[in-house]
């Protein structure tokens, strides 16, 4: 019930509203925008025409908006006829409150001025009727799939918004540009989202690896994967450095003796047995040493009289004998459970995520020298950002932060790129108030600086940080850690009554993917002076002009 009460409680949040209280017009104004534009309760209505360019075999998404100039709520329905071939869905753009904008940013790096701190819209609601109060403005996201073999033509659309139960409406017509152009999938760019299974029994109450929890989880990931990324994350080990009564750990570790170890793979086997039906093919698996500074192996639990408890003392040695006879007993079987499942060599392993400079990086030496001799078969992959990573190969896939990519571009050193709260100012990311179109341009520029792949640490990190204590997504997107964690960057999807709710973000950077599969498809080279505009991950347009014009240069190429 408590998901239901949030839906309801967000799709008529501003029935008590009265953010412009002297602005008293009696008429309803109806318009149409892009999915670039965020459409605040302050918001002032704009065109009422408008005209999309699709790409077969892709999505296009539009928001139909409703501003409410009387005195009295407004309840606004939403429909779109005869498309059934395009699959449209309609969804209510909720609010939720950004009490704080993301620190150390120029204003000209944000979006919503003047109307954030504030509500912002963000959660893809899955209704298509609500209620709006008075002087406010609120938005329909709508989202239309284009077939392979879809005719190419231009085709005129009828949205219809009816008012008061359907005593008065009013139609706006978007005409929809369907190209010769057919999207291939991608291909050789990875994606990656750590998700939190913890965050989900935790929030639904459910039991550990119970059938609730594999169904919200099956529905989370098939979430995940439809919005392009096509890396799951395998939480063998628990990868976090405090403490859980509760650790989402799914390998099954005993300790009949100490020292000496079994391991049952039971709940590994169905979950990846859950992916691979999902249509994942390739799997990331655990760190082994925990991050910020390969000091202490990864923590593996172990259950005594019912209780979860370490195999080791968090302040082991990362390596020492303790540690390294465990290795020796669980890699050897590690490689047989891959091979058994045919997915060695679609896995990707992690020593210790985001290990800096100094000490940091000779830590890093003795861990990936046990691993070589250890397992000589094991390549791996870390998020860090200290060039000489790469230059030392010292990883396998170095994934330096976006802010530090550079040195690697230039320097030719294959990577994947990330980020993780930072960098702010002019570097790309997808806050709350980062201005949509910059979020829409992740695609661009990792094709432009040839990037292999990206990875994220926040797709459903519902807990306050650092605390087994469950946060409230709906009203606190920083975990409760602002200004250190910006608002938007833990997660990406929020609870719904039984799956994930989308947000306005996720659906932009899923079309940023698609972006990226256009460039892909249609030759692009990295080089080409197209993209010449985009120098680095913090100098690059960031205006929609700019991405409607270039895209259009592709699919309008006959």
């Amino acid at each position: 019930m408590r998901q239901l009460q949030h839906l309801l409680v967000f799709a008529a949040i501003a029935l008590t509203s009265n953010i412009l209280a002297a602005d008293k017009p009696t008429e309803i104004a109806t318009w149409l925008e892009t999915s670039l534009h965020r459409v605040f309760p302050a918001s002032a209505p704009g065109e009422k025409s408008l005209s999309l360019l699709a790409a077969r075999n892709g999505r296009i998404a539009f928001q139909a908006c409703v501003r409410n100039g009387r005195t009295h709520p407004l309840a606004v329905e939403c429909s779109i006829a005869d498309v059934d071939d395009l699959k449209p869905r309609v969804r209510f753009v909720g609010l939720v409150p950004m009490p704080h904008l993301t620190a150390n940013t120029d204003a000209k790096e944000l979006d919503g001025a003047g109307m954030l701190p504030g509500l912002v819209p963000d959660p893809l609601l899955p209704v298509t009727k609500a209620t709006i109060g008075m002087n406010e403005s609120r938005s329909f996201w709508i989202t239309l799939n284009i077939p392979a073999d879809a005719k190419p033509r231009t085709r005129e659309l009828k949205i219809k918004l009816t008012f008061d139960g359907g005593k008065s409406s009013e139609d706006l017509q978007v005409k929809l540009e369907i190209s010769p152009f057919v999207i291939q999938p991608r291909h050789d760019f990875h994606v990656i989202h750590w998700w939190r299974g913890e965050a989900t029994w935790d929030y639904y109450h459910t039991g550990m690896f119970d059938d609730r929890w594999y169904e919200l989880t099956k529905a989370q990931l098939q979430d995940m994967l439809d919005h392009g990324s096509d890396v799951v994350y395998v939480p063998i080990f628990f990868n976090r450095r405090e403490t859980f009564q509760r650790p989402c750990q799914l390998l099954i570790v005993n300790e009949p003796e100490i020292g000496q170890y079994q391991f049952d793979w039971s709940e590994v086997k169905k979950f990846v047995a859950m992916c691979k039906q999902i249509g994942f093919t390739r799997f990331e698996w655990s760190h082994l040493w925990i991050y910020w500074g390969v000091e202490n192996p990864i923590r593996v639990y172990k259950k005594v009289d019912g209780k979860y408890v370490m195999l080791w003392s968090p302040e082991e040695k990362a390596t020492g004998p303790i540690y390294v006879n465990f290795l020796r007993q669980f890699l050897p079987e590690f490689k047989k459970f891959l091979d058994d499942e045919g997915i060695t060599d679609a896995s990707y392993f992690h020593l210790s995520d985001e290990p800096g400079s100094g000490q940091h990086i000779e830590n890093y030496k003795r861990a990936r020298a046990i691993l070589r001799d250890l397992a000589p078969w094991m390549k791996v992959m870390d998020a860090l950002s200290d060039i000489n990573y790469g230059r030392q190969r010292l990883t396998d896939i170095p994934i330096p932060m976006v802010s530090s990519a550079k040195a690697y571009v230039d320097e030719k050193i294959p990577h994947w790129v990330y980020y993780c709260c930072s960098p702010k100012g002019p570097w790309l990311n997808r806050f709350m108030d980062t201005p949509l179109p910059k979020i829409r341009m992740a695609g661009i520029l990792f094709y432009r600086f040839r990037a292999e792949g990206f990875l994220h640490w926040g797709f459903n990190y519902w807990h306050k940080m650092e605390k087994e204590e469950i946060g409230d997504p709906w009203h606190d997107a920083s975990n409760g850690d602002w200004p250190g964690i910006p608002y938007g960057d833990p997660f990406m999807i929020y609870p719904g009554p039984d799956g994930p709710i989308d947000s306005l973000r996720w659906e932009v950077f899923s079309d940023a993917l698609q972006d990226y599969a256009i460039l892909q498809t249609a030759g692009i080279k990295p080089d080409d002076a197209m993209l010449a505009a985009c120098k680095t991950y913090a100098d690059f347009p960031k205006s929609e002009e700019w991405l409607r014009m270039t895209l259009a240069k592709i699919l309008r190429k006959r």
